[in-house]
């Protein structure tokens, strides 16, 4: 057995098994570092495909964003278990029928993989990672990918997510009344000999704040 396959095994056994943990884990805080740990499993059976920008993609988005700000949701929030277990007692029918479709989908896919698409199928798709000899990854040819054939749509795609971040702070921002605001043209028109008040404190003595209106 070479050295490949022994990573491939141990990267697919945790894999597997951190997966379990997601779903068998009663802790909240357990099941999403269960998540962490497949994604990373996941990620260096990436690797070993060749596909290194992939596994960058889970680490760096999915680990680094998603699943962290899952754990801190999960941590931050106070989480009544009771009501969460009767709800999910609740919804199992559901939960079992759409995993059964899934299931059926991946046997109906295992069992006919080898049928051929024709010339419009997937052979006839040219595959976008490089050849292995021409020294060039397939992060570099993405890259060239993107920046140049795809370069307009990948900057209006980073435009609507522009957008709808920004339509996302404005449908959330709610203002209070009785809620101090900062106010930044205050702020910037400040100088400081009304930011810095020099007050000289005699030997013992104390300082009294001043209250402005007094």
């Amino acid at each position: 057995m070479t050295l490949v396959a022994v990573f491939f095994y141990l990267f697919a056994i945790l894999c597997v098994v951190a997966g379990a943990g997601v779903i068998l884990a009663r802790n909240p805080v357990h099941a999403v570092l269960s998540l962490i740990l497949a994604f990373f499993n996941a990620a260096g059976l990436f690797v070993l495909l060749g596909a290194e920008f992939l596994a960058m993609l889970l680490v760096i988005v999915y680990v680094g964003a998603v699943a962290v700000l899952f754990l801190f949701v999960v941590m931050m929030l106070d989480v009544d278990f009771a009501e969460l277990k009767a709800g999910f007692i609740k919804n199992a029918p559901f939960g079992l029928l759409v995993a059964g479709v899934v299931l059926a989908e991946l046997i109906v896919l295992f069992a006919f993989r080898d049928l051929s698409l024709g010339a419009a199928g997937v052979g006839a798709v040219s595959s976008p990672v490089p050849d292995v000899n021409s020294g060039i990854s397939n992060v570099d040819a993405l890259g060239r990918l993107i920046y140049t054939k795809y370069a307009f749509f990948f900057q209006v795609s980073g435009l609507i997510l522009l957008v709808a971040m920004i339509g996302a702070i404005v449908l959330t921002l709610r203002h209070k009344t009785g809620v101090k605001r900062q106010s930044i043209s205050e702020q910037v028109s400040r100088n400081p000999k009304d930011a810095v008040e020099v007050v000289k404190v005699p030997s013992g003595g104390a300082v009294i704040p001043s209250v402005e209106g007094q």
